[in-house]
């Protein structure tokens, strides 16, 4: 329903902005010295990780309190890679998983690259646009993927061996994970080595 995916987007994205605000105060208590300081910044610190662990209780609830969203997820985390953060972020971010055909899927989360060019002149292609919640987590989990998933491991290196950045190599895992997690959650088939 409507109003659950709402909830649970709400609850991803005020989980994403508890995490940046223990990065931002960790940061701090590197900077300062001062052991009244310090002890501020930890109690802060306490108090936000505690949020954490509740907020990941409720989106653990939301998501196991609804049959289509626990198959969901059980699919997503069935991919080496793709952890609990990863498929909660993306069923809450791009509800529209497994309902799109994989270039409209790659361009709502941001992943389809596009190139600058008029008339003669072609310029270089980029990725942008779409949701840079949901391609920001999914680069993450490509850089993961690359390293412990075979088969997509095995792609980022053809790509690197064929003298691609490595950062293109990385977008290019992001985007074919992605229509990876597109086709499985379309076909209702859990993750198979290949």
């Amino acid at each position: 329903p409507e109003a659950d995916q709402h909830l649970l987007a709400d609850l991803v994205i005020r989980r994403r902005q508890i995490v940046q605000m223990i990065a931002s105060e960790r940061q701090r208590a590197q900077r300062r010295t001062e052991p009244r300081v310090q002890r501020s910044i930890a109690r802060l610190v306490a108090a936000l990780e505690k949020e954490l662990a509740e907020l990941d209780r409720e989106i653990d609830d939301q998501i196991r309190g609804s049959p289509a969203w626990r198959e969901a997820d059980d699919l997503l985390r069935s991919v080496p890679g793709v952890g609990p953060v990863v498929a909660r972020t993306l069923l809450a971010e791009l509800p529209e998983l497994g309902r799109l055909g994989r270039r409209e899927i790659a361009a709502l989360a941001g992943l389809a690259p596009w190139t600058r060019q008029s008339g003669q002149w072609r310029g270089k292609s980029f990725i942008g646009g779409g949701r840079p919640a949901a391609r920001t987590i999914l680069f993450t989990a490509a850089m993961i993927a690359a390293r412990y998933n075979p088969p997509l491991k095995a792609f980022r290196d053809r790509l690197v061996d064929a003298g691609k950045p490595k950062m293109v190599a990385i977008v290019a895992v992001a985007r074919k994970l992605l229509t990876i997690l597109n086709a499985m959650l379309r076909d209702k088939t859990s993750w198979q080595n290949a």
